[in-house]
């Protein structure tokens, strides 16, 4: 099973960009699918953006598509997550995850989440 620790969350005026990295730990990283999910306090997390194992597909939330952009680094074992024109309502706890099959339906693993606050 993968490890997943997130960083690069933090306070952004709206306007703003930051980028989220995901760490993953094992050697087999390159054979996951992962995505990006975000959990807003008192909502359901959500589906972000996930990207298969090659890295040859991905796929978004229609309210991050346009903004967003994930990608992956396999040589490097790490998940990106580019924001841009971030909004208040993009504020939540953002988490990645890894899909064992490689093409990021059905997550298995989970990093602790990092957070990101959007002021207006």
């Amino acid at each position: 099973q993968v490890q997943l620790v997130e960083s690069g969350g933090g306070l952004v005026q709206a306007g703003g960009s930051l980028r989220l990295s995901c760490a993953a730990s094992g050697r087999t990283f390159s054979s996951y699918g992962m995505g990006w999910f975000r959990q807003a306090p008192g909502k359901e997390r959500e589906f972000v953006a996930g990207v298969t194992w090659t890295g040859g597909s991905s796929y978004y939330a229609d309210s991050v598509k346009g903004r967003f952009t994930i990608s992956r680094d396999n040589a490097k074992n790490t998940l990106y997550l580019k924001m841009n024109s971030l909004k208040p309502e993009d504020t939540a706890r953002y988490y990645c995850a890894a899909d064992p099959s490689g093409y990021a339906k059905s997550f298995a693993s989970w990093g602790q989440g990092t957070q990101v606050t959007v002021s207006s």
